[in-house]
């Protein structure tokens, strides 16, 4: 049984731990006795290894007393915790939100953004995301608070990118990196409002590419890489004839491949959704003289047995080599490895191929992104327009056997 000892202060008494020591004597536990809207209460307040004494308690119990006579302030220990405590939290959430409004835009980005981005994207987008942000975004907003950086910023952004001469699709590829960071800042509830890159209007410009090889200056390319090197050739092959993507070349493992069917299964594509490539005999042909691995294997790996993020600086070479781009100054112009692609849908477009067939073909997520293929295949409506015009020709034939006929009866 616990036994009470009484103190020299009214209304305080305290009880010894059997074991505990506090200094040289054994550490005591302190109480208040008093009486709340006629009843009698009695409430714990600490050790003496807490600080708490007699003489402290007896403080509390007079405060206590006081505020019961006033009618005002806390009239228990449990009403005196239970508002210091919601003091401390509402402190600790002014604090939070006064740090959350000092935040940073490369605090953010550093803290917070980047190390998911690397988490959650490939290595070569939240490279450039990287890139973007140290060589354009952090000098002019990188110390602003989050919450402070406005259209105007922006458009300062904006402004230095053109004037260093890089291009508008530079500046929009720089806007959604902004864009992307504002975006995930709101959800973590550091702002409430649109990104300040919504009205930034950017100067439209067509970036797409209108170099395309010929057959023959295909062949060229073909057999230099094959002289220099066999694994770029086959992935050069393989952008030509079935117009697949460099990044879905370097991702594409063994499981995708069905030399039986001719097929080859591509599981992300970027438009977000698995697509079909179909392979012409040359392509089946130089899958079944590759060495077959795992399902899982890599069908294309670098040196170090793991994905490529860009076509090796063979691929370049050879395009030097063969002075594709000697005197070329607009990039649209200029041969890379995305011209193989580029290339395919040209020669589809001008077989005939109907437009919506290039699309699936080429994977492409509008028929917009198709349509600048539509130019190569003026023959075919030609052809077209002569087939109706011939067709026109016989009904006009067919009437006027008819109207003898008619005549002669």
């Amino acid at each position: 049984m616990t036994e009470w000892i009484k103190t020299n202060f009214p209304g305080v008494r305290y009880r010894e731990h059997k074991s505990r020591r506090h200094g040289k004597v054994r550490d005591k536990y302190f109480t208040i006795r008093y009486k709340v809207s006629g009843k009698d209460k009695e409430e714990g307040l600490g050790w003496s290894s807490e600080e708490w004494s007699a003489a402290k308690a007896y403080d509390q119990l007079k405060e206590l007393k006081e505020n019961i006579k006033r009618g005002d302030g806390p009239q228990t220990m449990a009403e005196k915790r239970a508002m210091e405590a919601h003091r401390k939290e509402t402190e600790r959430a002014e604090r939070e939100a006064d740090e959350k409004e000092q935040i940073t835009f490369k605090q953010y980005f550093d803290d917070t953004y980047y190390p998911a981005s690397r988490i959650h994207k490939k290595k070569h987008t939240y490279s450039k995301e990287e890139t973007h942000f140290r060589i354009w975004i952090a000098p002019v907003i990188g110390n602003k608070p989050l919450k402070k950086v406005s259209e105007f910023d922006i458009r300062r952004i904006t402004k230095n990118i053109l004037d260093a001469g890089k291009a508008p699709r530079t500046a929009q590829y720089i806007m959604a990196t902004i864009r992307q960071v504002w975006n995930m800042a709101r959800r973590d509830g550091l702002t409430n409002i649109d990104s300040p890159t919504k009205n930034v209007k950017i100067p439209k410009f067509d970036n797409r590419r209108q170099r395309f090889l010929s057959q023959a200056e295909a062949s060229l390319l073909l057999n230099m890489l094959k002289e220099k090197s066999e694994q770029v050739y086959q992935m050069a092959f393989l952008g030509l004839y079935t117009g697949m993507r460099a990044s879905e070349i370097f991702n594409l493992t063994w499981g995708c491949i069905d030399t039986d069917r001719s097929l080859i299964t591509i599981m992300d594509a970027k438009s977000g959704h698995g697509r079909t490539a179909f392979m012409i005999r040359q392509v089946k042909s130089m899958f079944l003289d590759m060495t077959k691995g795992k399902n899982d294997d890599l069908v294309f790996p670098n040196k170090a047995g793991g994905v490529y993020y860009e076509i090796p600086h063979t691929f370049k070479k050879a395009i030097e080599k063969l002075k594709f781009n000697d005197g070329v100054g607009d990039p649209r112009q200029r041969v890379c490895f995305h011209t193989l692609r580029h290339s395919f849908g040209s020669w589809h477009a001008e077989a005939g191929t109907d437009l919506y067939v290039i699309k699936s073909l080429m994977g492409h997520g509008s028929i917009t992104l198709t349509e600048r293929y539509s130019h190569l295949s003026l023959g075919t409506l030609q052809n077209a327009t002569k087939n109706l015009e011939e067709a026109v020709n016989r009904t006009g034939q067919d009437k006027d056997e008819r109207a003898v006929n008619y005549e002669k009866e």
